[in-house]
């Protein structure tokens, strides 16, 4: 319920003098009377009407808030509410070889990668999104879906070996276009994360780019890995040791897909960077959503008109049969 004229409201306060000023004047009129003694006199009952006598009063009061909230007009407002939403199909290629095993991001740069990825997911949910895996070779871990609670499970069961080791950066990419090419979003976007160079796959880079321009598909690349140096862990019969390794990310060939596609280049050295990354595509790429709110009211002022009227009768009859007055 709200108030057209919820101003009116206010005049609520002016009772509150009105009460006390009730209660000061029946202080007032009591009367007393002083005698020698009771004994003589037989007190009769006190009759349990006399204290319906503060009836009329607040009878008065209840029918001057009701008829306040009359004039601040109550109504209920019954809103209707319709999108319509035009949407964004993105792809994700993931690199998922041996060198995203890393750990100059925490814990490493795959599951840095994951963690990161997920929180965009969580955060775009008109959209639909599809994640393809590539290392040595490429394939597709989840079809275009609007089911982004399925999506974010196979998310996180990638794991470095599912498939022959290597960087086949063009083949991801060109398996993603593949997947995105024939939506009929306003909107074909791929996000391709690597932290090397392309050595392995029958699909140059650039020509899976040229494929992506040809379909209107905008690339976001990420190279992903610290500047310099980074520690990777191998296994060994004593366990876990790390050797350093230089970081090689072929980031000329990642921009210029970037820039042949219509989209950008980013290099996430750390977690915090990565966030910031995925943010700012996530910006960037937007979901167009047209919204037609639509509202009715009606007034239900009636009912409290209704009680106003009722207890002003009430004063009234009791004024003038079981409270009257004699003069």
């Amino acid at each position: 319920m709200q108030f057209n004229n919820p101003e009116y409201l206010y005049l609520l306060l002016l009772l509150i003098p009105v009460i006390f000023w009730y209660i000061f004047k029946q202080y007032q009129a009591d009367a007393s009377l002083q005698i020698s003694s009771i004994s003589s006199l037989k007190l009769p009952q006190r009759k349990s009407f006399i204290i319906l006598r503060h009836l009329p009063f607040l009878f008065r009061m209840i029918a001057l808030t009701c008829l306040i909230i009359v004039i601040a007009r109550p109504q209920l407002s019954n809103s209707f509410r319709s999108e319509s939403t035009e949407g964004i199909d993105i792809m994700m290629a993931l690199d998922i070889s041996g060198t995203m095993l890393a750990e100059d991001l925490r814990p490493n740069r795959l599951e840095a990668a994951k963690n990161v990825a997920a929180e965009f997911i969580a955060g775009r949910p008109n959209d639909n999104i599809g994640l393809v895996v590539f290392a040595g070779e490429s394939f597709t871990q989840c079809p275009l879906t609007t089911d982004h609670a399925v999506l974010i499970n196979l998310f996180n069961g990638i794991k470095y070996g599912m498939i022959e080791d290597g960087t086949a950066i063009g083949l991801g990419l060109a398996n993603s276009v593949g997947r995105i090419k024939d939506s009929m979003a306003k909107s074909k976007v791929v996000i391709l994360l690597t932290d090397g160079s392309n050595n392995a796959g029958d699909i140059a880079p650039l020509t899976a780019a040229e494929i992506a321009k040809t379909f209107g598909i905008r690339v976001y690349t990420i190279g992903v890995g610290t500047r310099g140096i980074a520690k990777f862990p191998y296994q060994t019969p004593m366990g876990v040791r790390y050797q350093d390794m230089q970081v090689d990310i072929d980031e000329d060939m990642l921009r210029q897909i970037a820039a042949m596609t219509g989209g950008s280049y980013f290099r996430a050295t750390d977690n915090n960077k990565l966030k910031e990354i995925y943010a700012e595509i996530d910006e960037m790429e937007k979901t167009k959503i047209r919204v037609q709110e639509y509202s009715k009211k009606s007034e239900i002022y009636l009912p409290f008109a209704l009680v106003a009227f009722l207890a002003l009768l009430g004063e009234v009859v009791l004024k003038n049969t079981i409270l009257r007055k004699l003069p």
